[in-house]
């Protein structure tokens, strides 16, 4: 009787194992992981996810279209927009942002034909994957994969308000913090306001100095702002600044006329309107530091805090206040 269980039980038993034995080729050894046969990640967005279905037409420089699924063309900014060296969930929020930048101007029918442009002045800067594996070198194939990786784990997600994808705005680095949007644009946006940035000099050219002739200067300021009064010592010519808590200038007066910061930026070609100002004999120099408008997410902050062990959430949601991360619609 014993016997006739005995060999019940193991008939049982190979009729349920053995096919698994079979397909698994062996059981495990101890501290082997099961392998999955998966796409390549750079296939794995583009052929099944979301954004493998939606089409972007691109505008080139050359004025030329191209058609791409979505997902390609994410590759292709967060390739151009962030160095792919850069810690994967801040590649990753990076890609959400784009994402929802390109979201944003859905139907604005700004270039005709296409969606968006790849001039980073009017839309998003991009890059063909030719050309990046191109400049990274010995690097390629590695930051081809992190970029590929950080578009497809965050396949279909956006950024969105009340509902809707946000401007989802971003720059290089903040002097400590970043900058409302009321404060460079004099428009107020709910979730682009000041909040902390944690990058400081580990960033490249994160102090800068530029410096002009007096002679240049009165040039410059005279053709945008003609009734400036830049009379009497250069050591007057500007006053009266109003700074940011980062240092940031809010408004100065430039030859009696009060204007702002991002304005004095844009007359001088500064990296951001993080400044200040020292004047010897007939030279005066812009002390610098950060780069960028300073509104939205700032790429090195999100570095620095990707390296703090924050996730692309995490990160997303401090620099765009108010904000949630969630699926395109």
């Amino acid at each position: 009787m014993k016997r006739n269980v005995a060999v019940a039980w193991l008939l049982l038993l190979l009729t349920f194992l053995l096919p698994v034995l079979l397909i698994r080729g062996g059981p495990l050894a101890e501290g082997e992981k099961e392998s999955v046969d998966l796409l390549p990640m750079h296939q794995a967005g583009s052929a099944q996810g979301s954004d493998g279905q939606r089409q972007v037409e691109l505008l080139l420089e050359d004025g030329s279209v191209e058609k791409l699924t979505l997902a390609d063309y994410l590759w292709g900014v967060v390739a151009a927009e962030m160095p792919a060296s850069f810690e994967l969930e801040a590649l990753k929020a990076q890609a959400v942002a784009a994402r929802t930048y390109w979201a944003s101007q859905s139907g604005a029918s700004r270039h005709e034909g296409a969606d968006i442009c790849e001039d980073s002045g009017c839309c998003q800067a991009y890059i063909s994957r030719e050309a990046a594996q191109g400049n990274w070198a010995d690097k390629a194939a590695d930051y081809t994969l992190r970029i590929a990786q950080a578009v497809a784990q965050t396949d279909g997600l956006c950024v969105s308000y009340e509902g809707k994808p946000i401007q989802a705005l971003f720059f290089s680095s903040a002097p400590g913090s970043t900058v409302d949007a009321q404060t460079v644009w004099g428009r107020a946006v709910p979730y682009l306001v000041s909040v902390d940035s944690p990058e400081g000099d580990e960033v490249p050219n994160y102090r800068s100095e530029l410096t002009v002739t007096t002679g240049q200067f009165r040039t410059l300021v005279r053709e945008q702002f003609p009734y400036a009064d830049l009379t009497g010592p250069v050591s007057g010519w500007l006053s009266d600044f109003v700074w940011e808590p980062s240092g940031t200038v809010n408004t100065v007066k430039v030859g009696g006329i009060t204007v702002t910061g991002a304005q004095v930026r844009k007359l001088l070609g500064l990296r951001s309107a993080c400044f200040g100002v020292s004047v010897s004999g007939e030279e005066m120099t812009f002390h610098v530091t950060g780069y960028g408008h300073g509104v939205g997410m700032s790429q090195y902050g999100a570095n620095a805090m990707a390296r703090q062990g924050k996730s692309f959430t995490d990160i997303l949601t401090w620099y765009y206040t108010g904000a949630q991360v969630t699926v395109l619609p």
